[in-house]
């Protein structure tokens, strides 16, 4: 909710000497125009219609208590020298936005007034401090409008009285520099109002203090820190990213008990494989979003999706006032680089809003591995070799134009993009075989169109639908056989290395989506929302290097998807919004068309039709304005992706009989928060989930390949905590937390049966992280910054196969590991820009870094990144 206020003030001095300036400053008493119950008591007409957004909470019954921010730190502008000789006078208004310390972290310019005075005023007043606007007695951001006057000194001028100027209200006394003493300066004092609007609640704190079962990480810090998506992600409770190599490599995402697709990922709302940024998470520019929210077991109805363990919504910067750019360089071993670049503009006049971004990375992947190879004597040895053909390179940008806050439309925004991206294969699935001529390639593009606006009667429209083509390649035509050392040690006796046949495979996917939401304001604490987001998917490929042979190729079969969930959706505010309860139900629908190859090399349909419904609740309970509880439960159900169905044409092999997950989620929860106090800042939670899943799908190697397969049952227990200070002053943050799952295979019958009651593979039962950061202010200048961040992650060994398979001596697994990474950043912050230097150290100690299926990470990198906004 915001609050808006005006504040009355006026305060004016002279200066001596070059910079004789009379300097005018209108600030503080305040006039609330927040709540229709207020406005309705003061008589002042029936209460407006207020129709919440699907994101934002009903209105309170009665305004919040608001205290706005007061100025304790004046800085005088210099009197622009050419305009001073003219003798030319201005007053230049300005917006400043201030943080919840009272720092003024922006001043735009409402009014350019030319010859110097625009830069001048608005260099001075980024140096201004303020108490901070406070909301229920706390802290929180505000923005204001500022006017400061440029006078030339009158020829007389008049005595200053004895005493300091009153206002009606109650004044704000700024923090003067010295006054010569030989002649006091006069004062004028004139009355002026000002709109100040004070911001209650953040999109991210809103999403936190919902019913809704969500983790929120701002990038802010990140993004200044040399880290890719799923370094970000995986410092937080619950989550684990494994990656099958460096920079470009496979992802693996876990999310409070469950994995891989069975999370879904979205951008603004958008899946992320139809977004423009390719088909893999990690691979999304952290300098291009502004915050992460991660859905624990239960997905709200908005998304419009039937994702089984949860979802990770990226959130790009949602501030769509004014002109601003940003640009980001990394600089890192192993012959890193990674840019990212974007930049808007928007006309206040017209509402025009024109968008872009870009990024592109690149590295040879070249650090050193231990692999096994054999001596001269023919003895195997273990050595460290540096990986020879791992090369990855990506790019890709967006473009958007369109219309925002119009009477019309809140938005209306056509965005187009395109991506592409190649990666060598190193090896197999499982490391053993070396590879050193197997190459893929990702390309996509596509374009979408969004409308959002709020009509009469509280009700929302938010409508998304696009087109997206996507292209892969995967191409092993090597006549040689490759050893560790990248050396041709045999000659094949036919093409191929992954098979004992050639491959140049071309897979082409078309995707035509739309997501459709309709929200009612049925009453002032009272919300329905109404979610439809259908799918479809056609599939078309061929293999030229069978093609080249006269032979059947699987790929040309025929092959779409077509896919539905449907949502509707509750939500209740209710005991003066202590009580949040959001109440849904979902319908799911997909009709797979496919033909199986036959063993006499004809094909038949595999056609599966799928319908089924699921159900959910989310409750929050506020038990004082720092402790929360929350219990949410969801029965849901993951449709098969096509790429687990169809393949990816790349190294995902085909599943046509692969079946729909079901899953009963249960979360439970309590928060602490205690945000501002004497002795800082304390936070906190503790959540318990249980995961009951039929049809439980995980991906298994074969070969140099992986295959979706269903496991008949599964069960996932597990809990996790966090707790986190922040010092007065914010000089010192600590932050830590850890998760202990416990995920086993709950089914004797099928083709897994064996194992009924064993530990799934590859899934670590226990991650814990743990984070300082030390930051030092005011260095070279009042708006500069030195920070020292450590971040440390702890993960207990685990099996890479069923943990009851072969001997206690012939097991193989996965030692544990504890990896640490520094950071060193120095932000400043001149008149124009903000301006980010960092030397970032990944893997400290150079640890021996292994993920599933016994993959190697790279080992100690460092990392130099630079990051300019304007």
């Amino acid at each position: 909710m915001k609050m808006k206020t005006i504040f009355i003030i006026s305060w004016t001095r002279w200066s001596p000497g070059l910079g004789r300036a009379r300097r005018g400053v209108a600030l503080l008493a305040w006039l609330a125009v927040g709540a229709p119950a207020l406005a309705q008591v003061a008589g002042e007409g029936p209460p407006p219609t207020v129709a919440p957004t699907a994101a934002q909470e009903s209105a309170p019954p009665a305004a919040p208590s608001i205290v706005p921010p007061k100025l304790v730190t004046f800085v005088e502008a210099t009197y622009p020298a050419e305009a001073e000789k003219a003798r030319l006078e201005s007053t230049v208004r300005l917006k400043l936005t201030l943080d919840a310390q009272g720092a003024v972290t922006e001043a735009e310019v409402l009014e350019p007034q030319g010859h110097g005075f625009d830069e001048a005023a608005r260099e001075a007043a980024l140096r201004f401090r303020f108490d901070p606007a406070q909301r229920d007695g706390v802290a929180v951001p505000s923005r204001i409008a500022y006017s400061y006057e440029f006078r030339l000194p009158a020829e007389a001028p008049v005595p200053a009285p004895a005493g300091p100027p009153s206002v009606a209200t109650a004044p704000v006394t700024p923090v003067e520099a010295p006054v010569a003493a030989e002649q006091p300066p006069a004062a004028d004092v004139a009355v002026d109002a000002i709109d100040v609007t004070v911001a209650g609640e953040s999109a991210a704190e809103r999403r936190r203090r919902s019913a809704e079962a969500v983790k929120v990480i701002e990038t802010e810090n990140l993004q200044r820190e040399a880290v890719d998506m799923g370094q970000a992600l995986s410092r937080t409770e619950g989550v684990g990213v494994r990656r099958a190599g460096g920079l470009g490599s496979r992802a693996r995402f876990s999310l409070a008990g469950l994995a891989d697709d069975q999370v879904r990922f979205f951008i603004d709302g958008v899946p992320l494989e139809l977004a423009g940024f390719g088909p893999d998470f990690a691979n999304v520019p952290v300098n291009l979003v502004q915050r992460l929210e991660l859905y624990q077991g239960v997905v709200p109805v908005r998304f419009g999706a039937d994702a089984l363990g949860g979802a990770v919504q990226i959130v790009t910067p949602e501030n769509v006032e004014g002109s601003r750019a940003s640009a980001s360089y990394e600089l890192g071993s192993f012959e890193t680089h990674r840019v990212t670049a974007s930049a808007q503009h928007v006309s206040g006049a017209t509402g025009l809003l024109l968008r872009a971004s870009g990024f592109f990375d690149s590295s040879p992947n070249d650090y050193a591995v231990d692999v096994k190879v054999g001596d001269a004597a023919g003895r195997v040895i273990e050595t460290r070799l540096p990986r020879f053909h791992d090369a990855f390179r990506a790019g890709g940008g967006g473009l958007e134009v369109g219309f925002v806050n119009r009477p019309w439309a809140r938005r209306l925004l056509l965005r187009a993009y395109a991506s592409t991206s190649s990666q060598e294969i190193q090896h197999d699935t499982t490391m053993k075989t070396a590879y050193g001529e197997v190459d893929s390639a990702n390309s996509s593009g596509g374009a979408t169109l969004r409308f959002e606006q709020t009509y009469a009667r509280g009700i929302v429209v938010d409508a998304v639908g696009g087109y997206v083509f996507r292209r892969a390649r995967l191409t092993d035509l090597g006549t040689c056989a490759y050893d560790w050392f990248g050396k041709c040690v045999a000659t094949l006796p036919q093409p191929g290395e992954l098979e004992d046949r050639a491959i140049d495979r071309h897979v082409s996917q078309h995707t035509g989506f739309a997501r459709l939401n309709l929200g009612w304001s049925l009453a002032s604490q009272q919300m329905l929302r109404l979610t439809v987001a259908p799918t479809f998917v056609s599939r078309d490929g061929e293999d030229r290097a069978l093609t080249a042979l006269s032979k059947v190729d699987p790929l040309t079969a025929r092959r779409s998807l077509y896919s539905q969930v449907v949502g509707l959706e509750h939500e209740l505010d209710a005991l003066d919004e202590r009580l949040e309860n959001i109440v849904f139900a979902k319908s799911y629908t997909q009709l797979a068309r496919a033909d199986r190859l036959l063993p006499d090399n004809t094909f038949a349909p595999a056609n599966r039709d799928t319908f089924t419904f699921g159900v959910g609740d989310s409750l929050r309970y506020r038990l004082s304005s720092q402790l929360t509880a929350k219990a949410a439960y969801e029965w849901a159900t993951r449709l098969p992706r096509p790429d687990e169905i169809f393949g990816d044409g790349i190294l995902i092999d085909t599943n046509l009989d692969l079946k729909p997950e079901t899953s009963h989620n249960l979360n439970l929860e309590l928060a602490l928060d205690t945000r501002e106090t004497a002795n800082g800042a304390f936070r906190g939670s503790v959540m318990g989930f249980a995961r009951f899943t039929d049809q439980l799908i995980i991906p298994l190697g074969r070969e140099g390949y992986f295959t979706y397969q269903n496991v008949f049952a599964a069960r996932s227990l597990g809990a996790m905590g966090a707790a986190g200070w922040t010092s007065p002053e914010q000089f010192l943050s600590l932050d830590g937390n850890v998760t202990w799952q416990d995920i086993r295979n709950a089914s004797s019958a099928g083709a897994f049966g064996t194992f009924d009651g064993q530990r799934i593979p590859n899934r670590p039962a226990l991650l814990a992280n743990g984070s300082a950061r030390f930051q030092w202010s005011g260095l070279a200048s009042s708006r500069d910054e030195l920070s020292l961040t450590w971040n440390t992650r702890y993960i207990h060994s685990f099996y890479r196969g069923w943990e009851k398979l072969g001997t206690q001596g012939s097991k193989q697994n996965i030692e544990a590991q504890l990896l640490h990474s520094l950071a060193l950043t120095y932000v400043t912050r001149p008149a124009r820009a903000t301006l980010s230097w960092t030397v970032d150290v990944q893997n400290l100690t150079d640890a021996t870094a292994m993920d599933f299926m016994g993959v190697q990470r790279p080992g100690r990198s460092v990392s130099a990144k630079v990051v300019a906004e304007l």
